[in-house]
């Protein structure tokens, strides 16, 4: 009396479902090869930051270089006096 009603299973269709082949475009390996241009951009920076850091302390090198040897001439010719 108080039991619901089910209803009837309904019967599947049976005809068989093919699926739709959709063709995704295969890479190739040249496109996985070749760098992004952002990669490019960071190489190049980070090359030239590198050559100013170089040139920086190379630069710092000389100027040390001179101001001791002027000093000591300085200071050798003092003492000759």
């Amino acid at each position: 009396m108080f039991r619901p009603k089910l209803p009837d299973v309904p019967t599947l269709p049976t005809t068989p479902v093919v699926p739709q082949q959709t063709q995704v475009p295969v890479p190739t390996s040249a496109r996985w090869l070749t760098p992004t241009a952002g990669a490019v951009a960071a190489v190049v920076v980070v090359g030239i930051v590198l050559t100013a850091l170089l040139a920086a302390v190379a630069v710092s090198a000389v100027s040390v270089a001179i101001a001791a040897v002027v000093l000591r001439s300085l200071f050798n010719s003092a003492n000759k006096h």
